[in-house]
């Protein structure tokens, strides 16, 4: 019995030494990846850094050539401290039609938005929800409208536009632009998420379809509604080529097309680099300033419909 007792008391320490080699290979590969990843983190940090500001860069030129004198403009082009500082395009642009072609912008950016979201709910949700003969051909058509180039269909709205008499006018610039199959597609995914048994809840209390879709459904769609909210409204502020078939009146110009005129000559000779800039940057600030708001929402409404897809 006292031979046996001191290996048991130096069995638990050389059980430990062991344990110790063992864990060593271990801990090191543990080191190692973790320091590997965070190389790779930080390769992936750089990588979005530069490209961020090869993204920001344009911006940044923008701003400061809209601070510049038209022969600082000129003469350097690509500088980014003005020399003199001036404000001179603002002011300048101030006194042409801008503030009118703003206005105009805002009032169809915003009828254009409010109907979309609208129609587009509508149109969403009857493809999700209600039971109809020809419900997947007319899923089929929109989807196909998604294929069609823009450029097409110019000719033929101009003349629908002419033949209901309504070329130059508001509406013209307005009700064309109020549906669109990108705003339904994104819709009808986003209401498909939602389970059906909470309608049919509703449906035994009493309530109608249109009541089910304002008061229940619409709420729940909360992020696909600001999702396309945002779109609705960059699109409409950023378009171009519908405004110039729907009117010719300079009164109905908006920014687009009024910014368009300016840099096609409309401030008589010279390149006028800073005036342009400054009106590009302007056009700038409402979309970037909806867009930062609702980002989070746009998201989700995002990553909502790629899921379903």
């Amino acid at each position: 019995m006292s031979d046996l007792a001191p290996t048991d008391s130096v069995a638990p320490e050389a059980r430990a030494r062991a344990e110790a080699e063992l864990m060593r290979p271990m801990r090191a590969g543990t080191a190692a990846e973790r320091s590997g990843g965070r190389g790779r983190k930080l390769a992936v940090y750089l990588a979005l850094v530069v490209f961020a500001v090869i993204y920001i860069y344009p911006f940044v030129v923008q701003l400061s050539t809209s601070l510049k004198t038209n022969g600082d403009a000129v003469g350097r082009p690509l500088g980014l401290v003005p020399n003199p500082v001036t404000t001179e395009a603002f002011r300048r642009l101030a006194e042409t039609d801008f503030p009118l072609w703003f206005t105009n912008s805002v009032v169809v950016t915003v009828c254009v938005t409010v109907g979309r979201v609208f129609f587009n709910s509508l149109a969403g949700y009857a493809l999700a929800r209600l039971r109809f003969r020809g419900r997947e051909a007319v899923f089929t058509a929109i989807l196909a409208v998604l294929a069609v180039p823009g450029i097409v269909l110019l000719i033929p709205k101009f003349l629908v536009l002419n033949y209901l008499g309504i070329y130059n006018t508001y509406p013209a610039l307005i009700l064309p632009l109020l549906v669109d199959a990108a705003g339904v597609f994104i819709m009808k995914q986003f209401f498909e998420t939602i389970p059906a048994s909470v309608e049919e809840a509703a449906r035994i209390d009493g309530a109608g379809t249109f009541r089910i879709f304002w008061s229940i459904v619409l709420p729940m769609a909360r992020p696909a509604v600001i999702t396309l909210t945002i779109l609705s409204f960059q699109g409409s502020w950023n378009e171009l080529a519908h405004f110039i078939i729907a009117a010719d009146d300079p009164r109905l110009y908006t920014l687009t097309r009024g910014v368009a005129s300016l840099t096609s000559g409309g401030l008589g000779s010279g390149n006028q680099f800073p005036i342009t800039m400054a009106a590009g940057l302007l056009m700038t600030i409402p979309t970037a300033l909806v867009f930062v708001l609702f980002q989070r929402y746009f998201t989700q409404g995002a990553n909502a419909g790629a899921e379903k897809g």
